[in-house]
């Protein structure tokens, strides 16, 4: 089960800081690519990246530095929600293909939060 966590975890934080990044950092780049970007203000998208980016650190490193290990399954609970939010969010704009995703990622990390907590 471990393994499994931790593969998880990998992924996933891997995942939410490559979204987080673009987001935070390529904002013209996010822009172009999502078109919910452009209907909302910068500090709103930067919100957004800078949570999924801390997220995504908070998925792996506090457990793996051994640092506050309680950190990762809160971290998890918080990108939960985020995502809950995010197919919400999608569904209000009939952006169906997107809430997929959104669930996936819900169930992986609700997976994590439970196997760490």
């Amino acid at each position: 089960m471990n393994i499994a966590l931790w593969i998880v975890q990998i992924i996933l934080g891997l995942a939410f800081m490559m979204f987080g990044a673009m987001k935070t950092f390529q904002y013209e780049k996010a822009k172009a690519g999502m078109p919910w970007v452009k209907e909302y203000s910068k500090g709103l998208v930067l919100f957004i990246g800078a949570s999924e980016l801390l997220g995504g650190i908070g998925l792996i490193v506090p457990y793996a530095t051994e640092i506050v290990p309680e950190l990762t399954p809160i971290a998890a609970v918080g990108l939960a929600v985020i995502m809950f939010f995010a197919a919400v969010f999608h569904a209000r704009r009939k952006e169906y293909q997107a809430i997929g995703m959104n669930i996936l990622l819900i169930a992986l990390t609700v997976f994590v939060a439970v196997g760490r907590f």
